[in-house]
């Protein structure tokens, strides 16, 4: 079976209790999106390895991984999203050291989240991406969605209805940059990463 390379395409936030999120990855030289859905905790963990500039006061659980790997001159290869159960994905981590290659079994969201901070290559199987991959199609005015809505449209049908995916994106355009800037490192300070992933995008956007 084939693979096919995997970018992530973003991360559908939630403002609800039960703290379930939609992470994206789309197909390299392709169209399809693979939603997953993951915990909060994964989804801080991958929001915070995709804001480079953002660090975290204290190694994330993900963090602490990838310096005992250094440490010992492990290194992650690629991931591989290799099957699909029930609606639940499992992955492969391929490590290496010393030449020597071993497949530990992951749950997704861990093996992207270290896949990040290892700068390894994300794959699946074609069948795979066949079977769970969507495509995403414009509005009926013809006009193609912005990567923003895209997440929004594959949160609202992947993700349970009584899930709220709206941000607070709006509040922070009322925001000053020196404003916005304070928030961000308040929320830092406060560990709430998802909160300044969104305010970084802000700021980024000024």
């Amino acid at each position: 079976m084939s693979l096919v390379r995997l970018n992530i395409k973003g991360i559908s936030y939630s403002q609800t209790q039960n703290g379930a999120y939609a992470l994206i990855l789309s197909e390299v030289g392709g169209e399809r999106k693979l939603p997953i859905v993951i915990g909060a905790f994964e989804a801080q963990s991958i929001a915070i390895a995709l804001e480079k500039e953002i660090k975290p006061p204290r190694p994330l659980t993900h963090d602490l991984f990838k310096n005992f790997s250094d440490r010992f001159e492990i290194t992650v290869k690629q991931v591989i999203i290799h099957k699909l159960v029930d609606g639940v994905f499992y992955s492969s981590l391929i490590c290496e050291r010393d030449k020597i290659e071993e497949i530990i079994d992951a749950r997704t969201s861990d093996a992207i989240a270290l896949a990040l901070r290892f700068e390894a290559p994300i794959f699946t199987y074609k069948n795979i991406l066949e079977k769970a991959g969507i495509f995403l199609k414009g509005d009926e005015q013809g006009k193609a969605t912005t990567a923003k809505q895209e997440e929004e449209i594959i949160a609202e049908e992947l993700l349970p209805d009584d899930i709220d995916i709206k941000s607070d994106d709006s509040n922070y355009q009322k925001l000053s940059l020196q404003e916005l800037k304070k928030l961000l490192s308040q929320a830092v300070k406060d560990e709430d990463y998802e909160k300044a992933a969104r305010i970084r995008d802000e700021i980024s956007k000024r």
